[in-house]
């Protein structure tokens, strides 16, 4: 599943004004997903020619080139179902919700319950079970491959960025679109700010210059990071 955030609106072709969306009106349906249904045969279609398909059991038989084909063409014939619907939180809800998915990891340390000899215990929700909290245990080595399914592969990334948020453009593009919507850029207030600086809550007891958290770990990560203990030393 992709989820994406998309403006209301762009910058004319001489990057000159900004052109508004219609207010009720965001994407042609019946054009999005007959788009959408090409880009995903065609995806099929490079991953088949290039070898990326791994076809076995009933699907053994689409290894065949013609048979293959057929299928593709198949797709084809059928009307595919594109959701897009307003949001019922409104653009703030939305923001709130991806954020929750973009910015976190796999677990959370509040889940993990304890680490004895080597088998790990950490609290779950049960959605088939009117998502009442449980807790599960599994061996360390069982922990860690589950724990590893959540990274992604080399070359990916969780967000991609395009048009005028995209990293080449973003730099020249972003300051017209906030003179276009006569918004002030945010990196314009921190610099006009006149707040006074908050008093550092730690300070080096060698230099005196402020001290900066870079991250807290529990009792249970110290102990991991903890180096073993030396047995029969002399």
């Amino acid at each position: 599943m992709w989820d994406c955030v998309i403006p209301a609106g762009g910058l004319s072709p001489d990057h000159a004004r900004w052109i508004r969306s219609h207010p009720h009106f965001f994407l042609p349906i019946a054009v999005l997903r007959r788009v959408f249904r090409g880009k995903f045969v065609a995806a099929l279609r490079s991953a088949f020619q290039h070898g990326q398909l791994h076809l076995a059991g009933e699907l053994a038989p689409l290894t065949h080139p013609k048979f293959f084909a057929a299928w593709l063409r198949s797709l084809f014939r059928r009307d595919w179902i594109v959701y897009s619907k307003p949001p019922f939180g409104g653009p703030e809800y939305v923001l709130q919700y991806l954020g929750r998915y973009t910015h976190r990891v796999a677990i959370s340390n509040h889940r993990l319950v304890a680490l004895p000899d080597g088998q790990v215990t950490f609290r779950w929700r049960d959605s088939a079970d009117h998502d009442q909290q449980k807790v599960m245990t599994v061996s360390r080595d069982e922990f860690l491959r589950r724990f590893l399914l959540h990274l992604l592969p080399k070359g990916f990334v969780r967000i991609r960025h395009f048009g005028f948020l995209a990293n080449r453009r973003r730099a020249a593009l972003l300051p017209r679109c906030f003179a276009a919507l006569h918004a002030t850029s945010p990196n314009n207030e921190s610099e006009t700010s006149t707040a006074p600086t908050a008093h550092p809550l730690w300070c080096c007891p060698k230099c005196g210059g402020p001290m900066v958290v870079v991250e807290r770990f529990t009792a249970a990560q110290i102990q991991l990071r903890s180096p073993p203990l030396l047995v029969g030393a002399a």
